[in-house]
């Protein structure tokens, strides 16, 4: 989703489905597929029914490559132009989001997914516009759990003793952060840790940090399926450097501090309490799931509705902390 006026209204929200294999699990038990990808439309068909996208990935696992280009490059780029925009893996449990998100990267072996491209990329626009421009990056690692926000990078949340689950000792040992509202109506959390990253190898630490005390637990569909929503965000502001001749300045750049976003969500599952065999704690958490995926859903189907945007309609933000961190 790319937060952008300036642009065509009708692509301020895209959607691409991406279809994983069937895992070696559900092979030894006869599941077969049940989605059909139309050949050559972005369109999938299921029973009789037909669905389309903006983009369509089939279950041959295509190469994330692919999906990063078509779907996530553009929204690297208008960062550095100064425009926010989220990217959301959505689906339900152990359908793949967190593989396809790259969410586990630790900056070391394979660079698939969607967040160690998106490092790449910054890291060589950088590079090349460093003699012009100054970058300063900073970067948050959020989740919500429960509708509790917690900060996956405070050095508090890290204390897990070896063997023990980060579900069992989230509610206990740490204290949720608040979301405030700034005096010109932005989002902001009080007291979020927000390091500076000046190396994709640095970024990719506090990824990985941040993941290691992400709530996971088992289900019958997932045996680390995620229980939170975990939002990574990377905010990037810059500011052009004056070139000087001779001793004299050549270029009038002003103070201007060009500033935005991009977030980098990967959603928990949706799921049916009856197929995940949830109960007690599990089943509690999916409650907090579902309803902040519906919520989800909600800002989603009125932010596409292009006549309901243009005449000014309501986009209900403040149904969850999930879509008010969104709005920031």
């Amino acid at each position: 989703m790319e937060n952008s006026e300036a642009r065509d209204s009708s692509q301020c929200v895209r959607v691409a489905v991406n279809i994983r294999p069937l895992i070696t699990s559900e092979l030894l038990i006869g599941c077969t597929d049940c989605i059909t990808v139309v050949p050559g439309e972005p369109q999938v068909q299921i029973g009789s029914h037909a669905f389309t996208y903006d983009y369509v990935y089939g279950s041959t696992a295509s190469p994330s490559t692919a999906i990063y280009d078509d779907c996530v490059a553009p929204l690297v780029d208008a960062l550095v132009h100064g425009y926010n925009a989220t990217v959301l893996a959505y689906g339900q449990t152990g359908s793949g989001k967190t593989y396809t998100m790259g969410t586990n990267y630790s900056g070391e072996g394979s660079n698939s997914g969607i967040i160690p491209k998106v490092m790449d990329n910054i890291f060589r626009r950088v590079e090349t516009m460093k003699d012009s421009t100054e970058f300063f990056i900073r970067v948050s690692f959020i989740e919500i759990f429960k509708e509790e926000v917690f900060d996956l990078l405070d050095a508090n949340s890290t204390n897990l003793n070896k063997g023990e689950s980060a579900s069992v000792l989230k509610p206990v040992t740490r204290v949720p952060i608040q979301i405030r509202e700034t005096v010109n109506g932005g989002i902001t959390l009080a007291g979020v840790t927000e390091p500076e990253v000046r190396s994709k190898e640095e970024m990719a630490s506090f990824l990985s940090r941040g993941s290691l005390s992400r709530a996971t637990g088992s289900t019958n569909m997932n045996s680390q399926s995620s229980r939170s929503h975990a939002i990574f965000t990377i905010t990037m502001e810059q500011k052009k450097i004056a070139r000087c001749q001779n001793g004299v300045t050549t270029d009038d750049v002003g103070d201007d501090i060009l500033c935005a976003k991009l977030h980098l969500v990967d959603l928990a599952g949706s799921e049916r309490a009856k197929r995940t065999g949830a109960d007690g704690l599990r089943f509690k958490e999916g409650i907090h799931i579902n309803k902040g995926l519906l919520a989800l859903g909600n800002v989603i189907s009125a932010l596409g509705d292009e006549k309901k945007r243009k005449e000014g309609g309501h986009v209900p933000y403040r149904d969850s902390k999930l879509t008010r961190l969104l709005q920031a």
